[in-house]
């Protein structure tokens, strides 16, 4: 490991170091790529991390001897934040004597490409799906392409295209075994630091206590994770922000944890790793983490940042609420802890003093008897915000329901708990009367306003629906309910 100039950043494209200074903070990487590098074929189509024109992939050095590789929204990742890692484009691809990537070569033969506008980030969606497997299941690849908007409407040869990259021969570079190769380890390796990177208005510790120390020593400084939130703050918002402090090359805030009390996930774990954590210990919570966000947004956004965020409409709260959540909050070396539902005070308002940050989320086990689901809705499967989420549990205690908890997204300024409807289930037999008194509690838990994604009524109603929905799908045949509008 050595130790580069701390205010110098360096990354790695096309096997050599690349050094960069002088540039703001909020730089993003689709603004050096096209302006300083003049690598043109990285597109700017939404400029918010949804069409996927942008995609690039990053490697990292992953927990064992490798190179871990995964698309990101170049245009909203800002450029400090790859320092020590490995960037390529849709350039880096074709080998020197013009030979094209297996990934490339399959469009072309598949027509996948019509106006082009969007393939380059399609090429580079692909090639992290290629460098990670063989031969993709249609299903698996509709999961890849989820970031990825295609104006033209032409998903099915895209689609025949990353079902038979693989059969291709295998590329001069950039196959799974040159992605493997251990130089590349070491390459990165050496640009590893010691020391903190320190640049007008960035700062990324290396360790907690550094970090500890420099968000209680300035606490007007705006914590940065995966920027999938402040990007647009910058992009569309125009804002001029305060120092950035970067959670990103913290080793303690990049592990999760599974002990006999449940799994404890670190501020600065990708929402890509967090979420199968998750659906690991609760496979009921598998549809909401395969919509939360597409691949690109979640390789770069974390868990904790949603969480620490604190959106009414944040799709990770309702399910993590449910299942009695618990965040630790660090100002300095003292750490507190605190129920997720009561992090939130009011809209944008949570329970943090200045110099105070969220460290780590931890989600206790299933209990015996549980039950859990977490549901969304919103006007598209993919790459969409929800209008009303429920996060819900509930825990039998013979025939009849010891425990409830549940949490809705969308009806409040914040995430929060039903606790109206939560009475009205607990102690109760799994009846159709129990079921319609829940429903009928939740108009005195919750006046959802109307805005551009729901009307205040169609939000109760649906809620309603959704608790109705959760509770069918349990009881099975046993409850009959009566016809209810949908």
């Amino acid at each position: 490991m050595t130790t580069p100039n701390d205010t110098t950043i360096r990354f790695r494209l096309d096997g050599e170091t690349v050094e960069a200074s002088g540039l703001p903070a909020t730089t993003t990487v689709l603004e050096w790529l096209r302006d300083h590098a003049g690598r043109t074929g990285t597109k700017e189509g939404c400029a918010e991390g949804d069409c996927g024109a942008c995609t690039v992939v990053l490697g990292e050095r992953d927990d064992g001897d490798g190179v871990r590789y995964r698309a990101v929204n170049s245009c909203i990742r800002f450029l400090p934040t790859i320092d020590g890692k490995e960037l390529l484009t849709v350039e880096s691809l074709q080998a020197p004597n013009g030979t094209l990537h297996p990934v490339q070569r399959a469009l072309v033969d598949c027509h996948g490409s019509q106006c082009g506008f969007c393939t380059p980030g399609f090429v580079m969606s692909l090639l992290a799906l290629y460098l990670d497997e063989p031969a993709p299941t249609r299903e698996r690849v509709l999961d890849a392409l989820a970031g990825n908007l295609c104006r033209c409407t032409g998903y099915r040869p895209i689609v025949e295209a990353a079902r038979c990259a693989g059969a291709y021969p295998e590329p001069a570079r950039w196959s799974r075994a040159d992605a493997a190769d251990a130089a590349r380890r070491r390459a990165l390796d050496a640009l590893a630091r010691d020391a903190d990177l320190h640049l007008p208005d960035f700062h990324a510790p290396r360790s907690l206590t550094a970090l500890a120390d420099a968000v209680a020593a300035t606490p007007d400084a705006l914590l940065l994770a995966g920027a999938t939130d402040i990007g647009l703050w910058v992009n569309k918002d125009l804002r001029t922000l305060p120092p950035l402090i970067y959670l990103g090359e913290v080793p303690e805030l990049q592990r999760i944890v599974s002990d006999p009390d449940g799994l404890h996930i670190g501020a600065a774990v990708p929402l890509s790793s967090a979420w199968p954590a998750l659906v690991t210990q609760r496979p009921a919570l598998a549809e909401v983490a395969q919509r939360f966000a597409s691949p690109p947004v979640c390789n770069s956004g974390t868990l904790v940042g949603n969480i620490a965020n604190g959106s009414p409409i944040g799709d990770s709260m309702p399910a993590l609420i449910a299942c009695g959540a618990r965040i630790t909050l660090r100002h300095g070396d003292h750490q507190r802890e605190l129920p997720l539902e009561d992090f939130y005070l009011g809209y944008q308002r949570k329970d943090l003093t200045p110099g105070e940050f969220v460290e780590a989320v931890h989600v206790p086990p299933p209990a015996e008897g549980e039950r859990t689901a977490c549901y969304k809705l919103a006007k598209r499967f993919d790459q969409d915000i929800s209008a009303v989420c429920l996060g819900i549990r509930i825990v039998h205690d013979g025939e009849r329901i010891g425990d409830a908890r549940l949490a809705f997204g969308g009806m409040a300024a914040t995430p929060a708990r039903a606790r109206h409807a939560e009475a009205a289930l607990r102690g109760q037999p799994l009846t159709e009367a129990a079921i319609e008194a829940a429903v009928t509690a939740l108009a005195h838990d919750f006046a959802p306003i109307g805005d551009m994604r729901a009307s205040e009524g169609y939000r109760l109603r649906a809620a309603g629906n959704l608790l109705r929905r959760f509770l069918l799908e349990q009881a099975g045949a046993t409850v009959r309910l009566a016809a209810v509008a949908v």
